[in-house]
């Protein structure tokens, strides 16, 4: 069976992040590497903090701490926030590991020596007033293609195009809002993406005919508009160093590799640092799941649309450079902005939920659900306290808190701590598994091929099924004068729970836990529940005993949304 390698976009070092970062990376990683290990696959998930670059050293500095330790500090917050999402990694690592630096090294030398890497000498913007080199997102200005007056030195995040520093418009220092800038000369490395340009094309042709429209076609227009030979070293004091074996004099001056070089390879050096970590008696092998692999590893990326350029050029270009047999991504999958009330989250302004504060405010799976059912798949959307409550209280409260709660409060009230047993299955029970089967097929193919809004609305129709089922068989009227039918109508429901359950773990992986945990059953290792076996509901026997959970999930008030609102901010007029 193929093996299932997926990565995340690593979430940048220099601050907690906010819900668009969430949704747009590292929580449909989640959902899809759930699913597949619960269908049976091999699966390895890997992530890790980028922790180089220029904002990290101002952060540092801001903070009154030692780079290297400011970014220990943050790696560990960032962390501990993810377990709390229930976000479970295989290993998250650090783009400052010595894994990376290591292979960081070893790939730049590959390119060297394949003639895909040139020392220049180029004239770099030079702020008087700092006493630096401007490294590119450290100058601000006006993008020339779109007007936007805060685009960086590097991309614009409005338009994202890629931008070199002397293409902005009235530019100015970050650090400094100084617009006293000089242009000097020094050196630098070049990967030499003009020379690929075929290989990339050719390599994207393949490879991206699958991918969503989003990742392919940011993809073809920046092969439509030419690939241009990319500075890959900044003179700054963080990061992978260059070489000095193989370039001395850069290495002398203290130049290290852009941040956009070394971060994607990365993903290869967490995997390094999850092989190297393994526990006493494990084997891990690195390398089976990134060097000749060939079809045996299937790899599925996940990141936001300001983050395809570099991984479906930059990096397949640096790999393919090698002429080694590095594992490239088979399919991107690429998200649009989940924006706050129309206007863009910021981890700079602060503007927007951060992540931190969502765990503080309610359980993770109220934010799983909720961003899943409203990924930004095909177009932007948009975060409001109002979706947001609609969604969590219809959704989640009235449509399966509710249901497990009417079903197992009634049944143990009237039958007991064991599953009733009741009559045989009857009509209303075979039409019932039909539906099942139905919905949870087009729910697999949804989480097949990567449509998490679509599979959360296949989630959702399961547990309205299981609603209507009810209604119509109305169990507190049957208890009256037939509690044999009552009694399998809650049979039924039960096994429906059961179901649950197991399929929404993707999506929702504590409060499935706390529904499978209703019932002690003797042996209960299932992972999944196919659509076949869905028809028979079969898998609680009566006798099985249960317990009522606490409540699943509780409804968010009018004052709650107040609440928020005035602490977060959010108008509809905004």
């Amino acid at each position: 069976m193929t093996r299932q390698l997926i990565t995340s976009a690593l979430p940048y070092i220099n601050g907690i992040k906010h819900l668009g970062n969430l949704v747009g990376s590292m929580l449909p990683a989640d959902v899809y590497a759930r699913y597949l290990r619960q269908r049976g696959q091999e699966v390895l998930y890997i992530c890790a903090t980028d922790e180089h670059g220029t904002p990290a050293e101002l952060a540092a500095q801001e903070a009154g701490l030692p780079v290297a330790e400011f970014c220990a500090q943050q790696h560990d917050a960032q962390k501990a926030i993810y377990e709390g999402f229930g976000l479970a990694f295989d290993y998250f690592g650090r783009s400052s590991s010595s894994q990376n630096l290591e292979i960081t090294q070893t790939i730049a030398r590959e390119l060297k020596a394949n003639g895909f890497i040139e020392e220049r000498a180029i004239r770099q913007v030079y702020s008087v007033a700092d006493g630096r080199f401007l490294p590119d997102r450290y100058i601000i200005g006006t993008c020339p293609h779109c007007g936007y007056d805060k685009a960086r030195g590097d991309q614009c995040e409005n338009c994202t195009r890629v931008l070199d520093p002397t293409d902005l418009i009235e530019p100015r220092s970050a650090i400094s809002g100084s617009s006293d800038l000089e242009v000097r000369e020094t050196k630098h490395l070049f990967l030499l993406q003009s020379k690929l340009e075929r290989e990339v094309a050719a390599w994207v042709e393949e490879h991206g005919k699958d991918w969503p429209v989003l990742a392919s076609s940011i993809a073809r227009k920046w092969l439509t508009e030419g690939l241009q030979d990319r500075a890959i070293t900044r003179d700054l004091d963080w990061g992978v160093p260059v070489p000095a074996d193989t370039w001395p004099e850069l290495a002398a001056e203290g130049k290290v590799f852009y941040v956009w070089f070394d971060a994607p390879i990365e993903y290869i050096g967490a995997t390094k640092e999850w092989s190297d970590a393994a526990p006493e008696g494990e084997v891990r092998d690195w390398k089976s799941w990134w060097y000749d692999v060939d079809e045996a590893v299937r790899y599925t990326e996940f990141m936001a649309k300001d983050n395809v350029p570099f991984h479906a050029v930059m990096f397949p270009a640096t790999l393919l450079g090698t002429r080694d047999k590095w594992k490239k991504v088979d399919f991107l999958k690429a998200f649009n902005w989940l924006n706050y009330y129309g206007g863009k989250f910021s981890t700079s302004q602060r503007r927007g939920v951060f992540t931190d504060a969502a765990l503080e405010l309610l359980p993770a799976d109220y934010w799983r659900y909720f961003l899943m059912a409203q990924a930004p798949e095909s177009d932007d959307t948009s975060f409001t306290w109002e979706l947001f409550t609609a969604t969590v209280n219809k959704d989640l409260a009235d449509t399966l808190g509710n249901f497990v709660n009417r079903v197992l409060s009634f049944s143990r009230k009237r039958f007991g701590d064991e599953v009733p047993a009741g009559t045989e299955a009857g009509e209303a029970e075979q039409r019932l598994g039909e539906q099942i089967a139905e919905l949870l097929a087009t729910y697999e193919q949804h989480l097949d091929t990567l449509q998490f809004r679509k599979a959360a609305q296949a989630l959702r129709a399961l547990w309205s099924a299981g609603n209507v089922y009810l209604e119509d068989k109305a169990p507190w009227l049957q208890i009256k004068t037939d509690p044999d039918a009552a009694a399998l109508t809650l049979r039924t429901a039960m096994n429906l729970i059961h179901l649950y359950a197991v399929i929404s773990e993707p999506f929702i992986p504590s409060s499935a836990k706390s529904m499978r945990a209703a019932f002690t059953l003797a042996d209960d290792t299932r992972t999944w529940i196919t659509p076949e076996e869905a028809r028979t509901l079969p898998f609680l026997p009566a006798g099985t005993p249960f317990t009522v959970p606490p409540v699943l999930f509780a409804k968010i008030t009018d004052e709650d949304q107040a609440a928020y609102r005035e602490r977060f901010g959010g108008d509809e007029a905004e």
